[in-house]
């Protein structure tokens, strides 16, 4: 029988890689972003372009969902904008905005998507976290913060939809080579000159010596997932990251 998958951040790098990760694996796929896909998204798909911050589109979304498809699988929370700037520097809108994307936006989705699930009898709800949840970094403190706060809205979760058989896991990727990365190699961290030069840089400062490809967190959120993979997980952290967070910062 052929699964549901809704991915909001559709439409960045490794929201993109998951739609054709699913639908490759068969699945029916829905899409979620602010901006167009393109003219890739899977036939037997569907695409909402709509701003999941505000909790108006979160309703909205899911009943175009619903008209899609009355049930739902998996939900995989994606989305998420960054702002990179000094503490002091940042604005109470800026702060906002970056917990309305990437932690409201969470509760709203999930809060809606759990009937579909229970509807299809269980499933599984991936939220896309990151390594500055547990190890961060200067001049990003919004980013981290609305990502450790999604670990911990992902262990609550996990045991309030544990009776319904709805597993809940989050990811934590490290340096990945998406529109977000590049858009954010000008804090200073990894040094000067052109993108290929800060991406090299930073590759270096990983334990594996190279960048994330999202097709790797692809499959990574797959198998979280995928009940066939990873049915005793839920409430977990799993990190992947190169082996970034492995290593002491003093060595």
């Amino acid at each position: 029988m052929t699964k549901t998958v809704l991915i909001t951040g559709a439409g960045g790098g490794i929201g993109r890689a998951c739609v054709h990760h699913f639908a490759g694996k068969g699945w029916r796929v829905i899409g979620v972003d602010r901006d167009d896909f393109g003219g890739d998204f899977p036939e037997n798909g569907c695409f909402i372009r709509a701003d999941i911050s505000h909790p108006d589109s979160a309703e909205a979304i899911f009943r175009q969902a619903r008209d899609f498809h009355p049930s739902l699988d998996v939900l995989v929370n994606n989305a998420a904008v960054q702002v990179a700037k000094p503490l002091v520097e940042t604005t109470v809108e800026e702060w906002d905005s970056v917990m309305a994307s990437n932690l409201r936006s969470v509760f709203l989705f999930v809060k809606l998507a759990h009937p579909l699930m229970k509807a299809a009898g269980g499933g599984a709800i991936v939220n896309v976290s990151s390594v500055h949840a547990v190890q961060t970094s200067a001049n990003i403190a919004a980013y981290a913060a609305s990502k450790g706060g999604l670990l911990a809205l992902t262990r609550a979760m996990a045991i309030e939809f544990a009776p319904d058989n709805i597993r809940v896991n989050a990811i934590l990727p490290g340096a990945v080579d998406t529109p977000m990365l590049r858009a954010g190699l000008d804090r200073g961290h990894v040094g000067g000159g052109d993108v290929q030069s800060r991406l090299d840089n930073l590759a270096r400062k990983t334990v594996s010596g190279k960048v994330g490809r999202p097709e790797e967190i692809a499959h990574a959120i797959y198998f979280l997932a995928d009940d066939e993979q990873s049915s005793f997980m839920t409430g977990q952290a799993m990190i992947v990251d190169g082996g970034a967070t492995a290593r002491l910062s003093t060595e």
